[in-house]
């Protein structure tokens, strides 16, 4: 049997802007460090995605010392702390959850509102705000940056290999954002894990992820197309939903690097795809 190895290792500081791949990084108790830590928001608090702003795609972010530093083709580039204690505190909407967040500066909103031609502002969770993964998945009452719903999103190369020999032309795994990325199982092989161990740290496989319009969007273009929702759908739909990927909890904070083994350490008599 082929060793499962952790292959990929991705964060995205920016919710819905491009990502950053890492060889290692801290899983902390929400999440890889700087992992959606910050967030775009509307005027009136509510988050913003490329679901309905495809133009995020083009913002990219790296890690440089203390500070993120976020650019955009014709557009320059702006030096944003990677830590924030103080400053103006607003409440701001992610789904149904409602959560404190940090205001960053009229500087910086500015910036993100001429490049996404909307108005707009940055906002980032400091460690006092606490949003709890559902309690229908958690498992500690963990907590959860501004992702979607969950601290950890895994992919497997097998799967996107299985879907990519079924599309006229083959797709990228960042359509799917995901932290993890596996290599050396079978194609959709993480449906059946329940517990697994990377490295030295134990994951909980608690509930598959539906996928969205995001998948549709070129990350290099920021335009939107069909695919691969359109055949993703023939054969992974369930619960009138498309399924890619499954969203994990750690048990225990640590560090995690390419190349780690993956040791399955339970698997799920039920299906993980049906929520």
């Amino acid at each position: 049997m082929a060793q499962i190895k952790l292959s990929g290792i991705y964060i995205y500081p920016i919710k819905s802007a491009r990502g950053i791949s890492l060889e290692t990084a801290q899983v902390e108790n929400r999440g890889f460090q700087y992992d959606r830590r910050w967030m775009l928001v509307d005027e009136t608090g509510k988050f913003m995605t490329q679901r309905k702003f495809p133009r995020m795609a083009l913002i990219g972010v790296r890690l440089e010392g203390n500070q993120l530093i976020v650019e955009a083709p014709n557009h320059g580039s702006i030096a944003i702390p990677t830590s924030l204690d103080s400053g103006d505190t607003i409440f701001v909407q992610v789904w149904n959850d409602v959560c404190e967040a940090i205001s960053l500066t009229a500087e910086v909103n500015q910036w993100f509102s001429e490049f996404l031609g909307t108005s707009c502002q940055l906002v980032f969770m400091p460690e006092r705000s606490h949003r709890l993964v559902s309690s229908h998945y958690s498992m500690q009452n963990e907590l959860v940056s501004f992702a979607d719903a969950f601290p950890f999103l895994l992919t497997s190369e097998a799967s996107l290999q299985d879907l990519n020999e079924r599309l006229d032309e083959p797709v990228p795994m960042n359509r799917f954002r995901p932290n993890l990325v596996v290599s050396g199982c079978e194609a959709f092989a993480e449906d059946t894990w329940r517990q697994i161990r990377i490295g030295s740290i134990l994951f909980h496989v608690v509930k598959g992820c539906d996928r969205c319009v995001v998948t549709t969007i070129d990350q290099t273009q920021g335009i939107r197309g069909k695919e691969p929702l359109v055949t993703l759908a023939k054969y992974r739909l369930w619960d009138r939903k498309v399924w890619f990927g499954q969203n994990l909890v750690p048990s225990q904070l640590g560090t995690l690097e390419v190349g780690d083994s993956v040791e399955i350490q339970s698997l799920n008599t039920e299906s993980l795809l049906i929520s």
